[in-house]
C-alpha cells in the first residue's frame, strides 16, 4: 500500500480556483462588449441581406409585369384587357403601354438605389419631353389618384406633374424643371 501524502490534496485544491480564473482571456466586460458587437454586426448583415432580397423581389416584379405588357402589345386582344383606356387605337395603347413600361422601370431603379433622388428626376425630365409619354400621363391623371398620398409613386407622380407644368411654360429649358435637387420627398 502506498503512503499518501496528507498535504498533496491540499496542493491540489488550493490551485483549482486560481486555474479556473487564469482561463477566461478577456475580463467579463471585454467579453460582453465583443458579443454585443458581434451581435449588432449579424443585424447589420441581416438587414442588408433583407434589403437585397426586396431588390430582387421588385426587380422579378418588374420582369413579370414587363413580359405581360409584351405580351399585350403583341395581342390586341391582351392589350384592351390590360389597358383602362378607351377609345384609343391599338397603336397608340401598344405606344401608352410601353410609356407605362418605361415609367416603371425608370421608378423601379430608384426603388432598388440604382440612382437618387436627383437622378430620377433627371431620367424623367428627359421621359417627360416623349409626347407619347405626355399623352400617357394626361390620358392617367385619375389612376393616380388612388395611389396613398405618402408613397413612392405618389411623390414621384407630383414630381412629374410639376416637371410637365414647367414643360408646358418653358420647355426649351427642359433640363431645369420639376422639383429642386434638395427636395428629395423621401426624407
Amino acid at each position: 500500500m502506498a503512503t499518501q501524502n496528507p498535504d498533496a490534496r491540499r496542493i491540489g485544491s488550493a490551485g483549482r480556483p486560481r486555474a479556473g480564473r487564469t482561463r477566461v482571456p478577456f475580463p467579463r466586460q471585454a467579453w460582453r462588449r465583443r458579443q454585443e458587437e458581434l451581435a449588432l454586426d449579424l443585424l447589420g448583415e441581416l438587414t442588408r441581406l433583407t434589403d437585397e432580397i426586396r431588390h430582387a423581389n421588385l426587380i422579378q416584379l418588374h420582369r413579370i409585369t414587363a413580359a405581360q405588357v409584351d405580351h399585350a402589345m403583341a395581342d390586341p386582344a391582351l392589350a384592351s384587357a390590360m389597358s383602362t383606356l378607351d377609345s384609343v387605337s391599338h397603336g397608340k395603347r401598344r405606344q401608352v403601354l410601353f410609356a407605362n413600361r418605361e415609367y416603371g422601370a425608370i421608378v423601379l431603379g430608384h426603388r432598388i438605389g440604382a440612382y437618387d433622388w436627383d437622378e430620377l428626376i433627371g431620367h424623367l425630365r428627359i421621359l417627360a419631353r416623349n409626347e407619347v409619354f405626355k399623352e400617357y400621363w394626361e390620358a392617367t391623371v385619375e389612376h393616380r389618384r388612388s395611389v396613398p398620398h405618402q408613397s413612392l409613386e405618389a411623390r414621384v407622380g407630383r414630381a412629374v406633374d410639376v416637371i410637365m407644368e414647367e414643360l408646358g411654360e418653358s420647355p426649351e429649358e427642359w433640363w431645369v424643371v420639376g422639383p429642386r435637387p434638395d427636395t428629395d420627398p423621401s426624407g
